[in-house]
């Protein structure tokens, strides 16, 4: 009797871990994001936005709710040495329409918080001097010599500003450089003209540190591009598009990646934006073999933007995903987003654009990641 109740407490055991590896294993990175803990109050009336954005912590991240000068896009959030939160982004006037304005008004920003999570405050154009503060797919970072960097591209060339502190002033310090395409083309980079014989804007650029203390970046195509001698490069093209080796994954239309390490791995995650999906891909070195990972979050399946309430707050647009990485791990997300159908926000009315931060389980996500690439090899 006792030989049958081991075989089946084994049995049951069998299939209870069975089933848990295969929870496991459809784990993807949307499973990590946790519950946005309220600044504030939710709030129902006096500010823009559609219902399936109401109510709202107005609090969190960066946003003008009461709509009456600036819709807010892009971003990256960097932590100072006196604990502050920076957000370095694009605005521009709530008098445009939202396909009118990150082209024709779209300007570099600075805000700043105590809490990561915020309220961030607005204090200003970044470089009001150049181009009178044009900047768009606006990104901040802290070099290798500890100084500030702010990168934009879309609307300009890719240009970087510098400065010794978080709050500036940020002085051009000069264009990104890919000189080297490495035996691919150059349009991995930079946009070609219809023409093909002219190299223009470079677009959607994110710009990380490795730590063997080389800048990457990453741009529109996600073609990985390297730097051995400084932010601005010149940058050698490592890679076709990270997707290419994956036929079953949209080819076209994919925008907005973002690049980060932690748990010594490199991720990247970019977005397919005609089905609001977003990908991720991960590379024990950043430049070979980056692996597929499954879908990082999806507009219409997942309910990324939760609080701790269950209040949930439905974006129509999830876009220009930047991680936060404290301690080896990520702690938040921040997303730019928008109420309605980018069409329907025609300026000057209750429609508008913000930045929202999402907590992050990157201690969780890593340990995870850990375990696939033990079980792979």
């Amino acid at each position: 009797m006792r030989s049958i109740e081991i075989a089946l407490i084994s049995s049951v055991l069998l299939v209870s871990n069975t089933l848990i590896a295969q929870q496991d294993h459809v784990q993807q990175l949307v499973d990590f994001f946790l519950p946005m803990k309220p600044q504030g109050l939710l709030i129902f009336e006096g500010i823009w936005g559609n219902n399936n954005v109401l109510p709202r912590d107005i609090k969190n991240g960066l946003e003008d709710s009461t709509i009456k000068q600036w819709c807010y896009w892009d971003g990256k959030i960097v932590k100072d040495d006196k604990g502050k939160y920076h957000i370095y982004a694009s605005k521009w006037d709530q008098k445009y329409s939202h396909r009118d304005g990150w082209h024709k008004g779209s300007k570099g920003t600075h805000a700043v918080a105590d809490n990561i999570m915020g309220p961030y405050k607005d204090k200003g154009l970044l470089w009001p001097d150049w181009q009178e503060g044009k900047g768009h797919n606006v990104i901040g970072l802290r070099m290798h010599d500890g100084r500030y960097a702010v990168v934009t591209s879309e609307l300009t060339p890719g240009e970087v500003f510098v400065s010794d502190h978080s709050n500036g002033p940020f002085k051009l310090l000069g264009q990104i450089k890919v000189e080297d395409p490495h035996g691919f083309g150059m349009g991995l980079a930079r946009y070609q003209n219809p023409e093909k014989s002219h190299y223009g804007n470079m677009s959607n650029v994110k710009v990380m540190l490795r730590p063997d203390g080389r800048y990457m970046i990453i741009a529109r195509s996600t073609a990985p591009m390297i730097s051995e001698n400084g932010i601005l490069g010149p940058y050698k093209i490592m890679g076709d598009r990270i997707y290419k080796k994956y036929p079953e994954l949209p080819q076209t239309k994919n925008e907005d990646p973002t690049i980060w390490y932690s748990g010594g791995l490199y991720h990247i995650v970019y977005n397919h934006w005609p089905s609001k999906t977003s990908y991720h891909f991960s590379s024990e070195d950043g430049i070979h073999d980056w692996k597929y990972r499954g879908i990082a979050f999806k507009k219409d399946e997942f309910k990324i933007f939760k609080y701790t309430d269950g209040t949930i707050n439905d974006w129509q647009f999830i876009e220009r995903p930047t991680a936060y990485v404290e301690n080896g791990h990520v702690t938040h997300f921040i997303f730019s987003v928008i109420d309605v159908k980018k069409g329907q926000d025609r300026g000057s009315d209750n429609h508008a654009s913000k930045i929202v931060v999402v907590p992050f389980d990157g201690v969780a996500f890593d340990k995870y990641m850990k375990g696939i690439i033990e079980n792979e090899e």
